[in-house]
């Protein structure tokens, strides 16, 4: 019997208590990443549950427990993407506190840029695609980025 704890902070966050953190289950943990690139697309709200649903779905099927969800409506573009994301990086910050993965349920809600998946990558935070599956490695993520 899987037992869990949900305390909505925010709207778009929510926390979850489980048993797992008390090392009491196997399931693993994961932090979830959603992004829309534009202030439309954020008031529809349907980039966000779509992705929400998703991310949903496979942490179901991998019996994955979401500690966090964290959202951002921004573009994905440029050099500077990092810096212009905050809640990419208290995701990863999370992510590597916790030593769980990233979940994002497409690539393109990282980057479309190569460089940039590439440069997530050397930060030792693993990040899986729901879209892809549980089983992609670093190759498999950068084939799909380019």
């Amino acid at each position: 019997m899987q037992l869990a704890l949900f305390h909505r902070v925010s709207k778009l966050q929510t926390v979850v208590c489980s048993l797992n953190t008390l090392g009491i289950s196997s399931m693993t943990s994961a932090v979830a990443y959603y992004r829309v690139s534009t202030q439309r697309q954020g008031r529809s709200g349907l980039g966000i549950e779509a992705q929400r649903a998703a991310v949903a779905r496979f942490a179901e099927a991998e019996g994955m427990i979401i500690l966090q969800e964290f959202t951002e409506i921004e573009t994905g573009k440029g050099a500077d993407a990092l810096d212009r994301r905050p809640q990419l990086t208290a995701a990863l910050a999370l992510a590597r506190q916790t030593k769980c993965p990233v979940v994002v349920a497409k690539l393109d809600r990282l980057s479309r840029d190569v460089a940039f998946i590439a440069g997530l990558m050397v930060q030792r935070v693993p990040f899986i695609v729901a879209e892809l599956g549980a089983d992609a490695d670093p190759f498999m993520l950068h084939l799909y980025a380019a």
